[in-house]
């Protein structure tokens, strides 16, 4: 298969990975996730408890989420259907890009795919109806551990495209501003994100 091409985003901990997509006459093939390039970016095996699809109209916005680091979830995602604009945003206290966020787009052209480790605040809006998103997650849901930060954050300032009505739900709507989750002390701490990724290099 090979042919994986990793790249490191300006947020440390996140990495897109783009496959070759591999087209004949019946449709085509592509390989979403590997794990030889995954292991050499991340310098850890993709634990996995868990896959989850959604599927968006267009305007969806879904996050801004996050859970309590350690174990906090990992995610690994990718959109197998239409496209979205997928954001990560660092929400660990204490990170020297703390508040920053970094997009990709993410379609069923090249089929990228974002790895958001622990403790990272992770929100995508879908450009199209019918857009499909597939997660591979390294922890069950568990939703006394998730949390989340209003995706229309003005301090944020999120890249949302400005031609499209955004569709939030009542919880994201209703969810603290990043200043707010600050004052609350809900948010990662950037130190035990960290001492929690050594902890899985360690491990292999």
């Amino acid at each position: 298969m090979g042919g994986m091409q990793a790249r490191r985003l300006s947020i440390a901990d996140c990495f897109e990975f783009t496959p070759r997509v591999f087209p004949d006459h019946r449709g085509l093939f592509v390989a979403p996730f590997q794990e030889e390039a995954f292991v050499e970016a991340v310098g850890h095996r993709l634990r996995l408890a868990q896959t989850n699809t959604s599927v968006s109209r267009r305007g969806s916005v879904r996050g801004l989420h996050f859970a309590d680091t350690p174990p906090g979830q990992a995610k690994y995602v990718y959109c197998p259907s239409g496209s979205l604009l997928d954001v990560i945003v660092d929400l660990r206290v204490g990170s020297p890009t703390f508040g920053e966020w970094t997009s990709v787009l993410l379609d069923s052209t090249e089929y990228k795919s974002v790895y958001i480790a622990e403790g990272l605040g992770h929100a995508f809006m879908a450009l199209e109806d019918d857009t499909v998103m597939t997660y591979l997650c390294s922890e069950p849901y568990n939703p006394a551990a998730e949390h989340a930060v209003n995706p229309m954050d003005t301090d944020l300032a999120l890249p949302w495209p400005q031609d499209i009505e955004p569709i939030v739900s009542e919880k994201d709507t209703a969810a603290p501003y990043l200043k707010e989750a600050l004052e609350q002390g809900t948010l990662p701490r950037y130190d035990e994100c960290v001492a929690y990724y050594e902890k899985l290099r360690a491990e292999g």
